[in-house]
Order: C-alpha cells, then sequence, then structure tokens
C-alpha cells in the first residue's frame, strides 16, 4: 500500500496502516508552475525555486522530489494508493498534480483512493490532517473512497488551467466545479485572489497583513495567526508568510518595516490599503501565480473582489 499525503507532519506512519508513506509537500500556490512539463520537468523547476526561497539546498529539494516522484511511478508495486489530503489551497493544488500524472499513466489492477476532509468531530476549527492523532488518522481510513475517472479527468482539466498562462482557465474550472472534488472551487477561488486587487494592487494576503497591522499586532507570530484567522480555509505557513512581509518590506516603496521585534505599517502602505496608491505601480511586480507570469508596472490580470472575477488590463 502507497499512502500520499502533504507533509511530514500527518503522522500516517503512527496509525499501524502498512505499507510506504510519501509527502508531497510542494508549496505550489507559489512561483513557477509553466505549463507543458513532465512531472520530472516540473519537480526541477519547483526545486529551484524553493531553494531560491532560502528552504534548502537546490540538490537537496531536487533529491526528494525525485524520490517522491519515483515512489509515485512506483504505483503498481502496490494494491492500493491512497490520498489523504485536506480541503485547502496547499493541498488541493497537490491533489489534481497527482491525479492528473495518474490519469495517464498505468494504474492497471491498483485500488486508487481518497481521503480529503474539511472538518473532523471534536475539532472546532480544522485547519489540516497534522491535528489529527494517530487514532483519528486510523477512523479516517475506513472512510475513503474510490478515485474514478470521474475525479481523475476534472482533476486534469484543473491542474492544466492552473498551469496555464491565461488565468481565465481557472475561471472556466470555477464555473464547472466537479462532484468528486468539492473543495476545488473555493481553493481556486481563493488562488484567484493572490492576483493583485483591481482597487490598490494588493493581494488579499497582502492586505491581511496591513489589516492586522493596523490593529496594532506587531509581532510575527501574533501577525501570522491573526492573518490566519481571517482564512476560511487556512493554506499558508509561516515561511511562506514571512517571505510575503519581506517582499512588502523589501521594495522600493516599502508597504511595512520590519524591526528587530516589531513591525508596523508605514504611511504609504496605510495610503495603499486604503486606495489612494496602488502596489504595483508603486513597485512593480515580477511574480509567478501558477502558469500566470506577471511582471511590470502593470499587473496584465488583476482581482475584482466586488465582483469574484478577473479583470485583464487593456492594452494600447
Amino acid at each position: 500500500m502507497l499512502h500520499i499525503t502533504n507533509g511530514q507532519s500527518v503522522g500516517i506512519q503512527h496509525t499501524g496502516l502498512p505499507g510506504e508513506v510519501v509527502c508531497w509537500e510542494d508549496v505550489l500556490h507559489e512561483g513557477p508552475v509553466p505549463a507543458g512539463l513532465t512531472l520530472e520537468q516540473m519537480s526541477e523547476v519547483r526545486a529551484r525555486f524553493i531553494a531560491g526561497c532560502g528552504w534548502g539546498a537546490f540538490e537537496d529539494v531536487w533529491a526528494g522530489f525525485k524520490r517522491r516522484d519515483a515512489s509515485l511511478a512506483r504505483l503498481r508495486d502496490h494494491e492500493e494508493v491512497v490520498l489523504w489530503f485536506e480541503h485547502d489551497l496547499y493541498d488541493q493544488l497537490q491533489i489534481i498534480q497527482i491525479l492528473d500524472w495518474l490519469l495517464t499513466h498505468d494504474r492497471a489492477n491498483v485500488t486508487l483512493s481518497l481521503i480529503c476532509i474539511s472538518q473532523f468531530p471534536g475539532i472546532g476549527r480544522f485547519t489540516g490532517l497534522g491535528q489529527l492523532t494517530a487514532e483519528q488518522l486510523f477512523s479516517l481510513f475506513g472512510q475513503r473512497q474510490p478515485i474514478t475517472l470521474d475525479h481523475l479527468k476534472p482533476a486534469a482539466t484543473a491542474w492544466a488551467a492552473f498551469c496555464s498562462p491565461d488565468p481565465a482557465d481557472i475561471e472556466w474550472v470555477i464555473g464547472r466545479p466537479p462532484a468528486g472534488l468539492p473543495f476545488l472551487k473555493g481553493a481556486l477561488t481563493r488562488h484567484l485572489e493572490q492576483f493583485p486587487s483591481v482597487a490598490n494592487g494588493l493581494s488579499r494576503s497582502e492586505r491581511q497583513i496591513l489589516e492586522v497591522l493596523a490593529t496594532g499586532l506587531c509581532r510575527f507570530e501574533e501577525i501570522f495567526l491573526a492573518s490566519q484567522d481571517l482564512e476560511e480555509r487556512v493554506f499558508m505557513g509561516d515561511a511562506t508568510f514571512r517571505q510575503y512581509l519581506d517582499r512588502m518590506a523589501e521594495c522600493p516603496a516599502p508597504l511595512i518595516e520590519i524591526g528587530t521585534d516589531a513591525l508596523r505599517v508605514t504611511p504609504l502602505g496605510r495610503k495603499v490599503w486604503a486606495g489612494a496608491e496602488d502596489a504595483v505601480r508603486l513597485n512593480g511586480i515580477d511574480r509567478w501565480l501558477g502558469g500566470v507570469h506577471l511582471e511590470g508596472r502593470e499587473a496584465e490580470w488583476r482581482w475584482d473582489e466586488r465582483e469574484k472575477r478577473l479583470r485583464r488590463a487593456h492594452r494600447d
């Protein structure tokens, strides 16, 4: 049996269930995820991005991805492959990447199963499988559902849309959410909210950071937790969150200041938050969101929060 899950915090190995455990461990909502790549090619691109973030040496990250990918490629060595995931953006992107691969590879005589939850009895605010004890995880095993073409085909369409240079493809998927992947619509919508806003050039995460700082909170831990409280589905880890802070501080027109023991909003940051200035026009942008590369002083695509849709910048 092969178990695939999102990271080391999910203690499947302590449940007593037999089999190999593989952690996918890629923060796909950050950095380049360009279209037209094999899994091997994508893993190299992702390893270079992760190393560039300072989250590990390239050789180590890529070696880890190659071991992960090799385990998936040996799926026919197992009678069953079980995916253990949850409802947030981080996990949903990993699910559709894996299911996309499975659709086009030989899976004859292998049972594919999915465990994907958004809540657990007795836990007030469920944020992930890492909250669960070994006993609680074991209880989910009997609730796993078979993965069929009704999962694989829509997942492949969603993965292609996520990797596409045209994010309107994601809006198409959101308008036709697959029944077998009930959390995908919410996750992809949250991804689109990371595009710069038409109002001020801020992503939703950046706007929330300024909102939290405006309340008077000033230390990293409390800002991180307060920002998570503003999420319907927590998906961002502290290392990624810290990069957002650094990007907002280390730019030509800083929106925040990071001191030795406190953070604060700059006067210009307050103007951007209020919509009197635009973060992209002030600082430019060079950022990948899935297969979309935003760059320059005017983002080609922006998110309209009022209408819950993307808008494309007019071209002369």
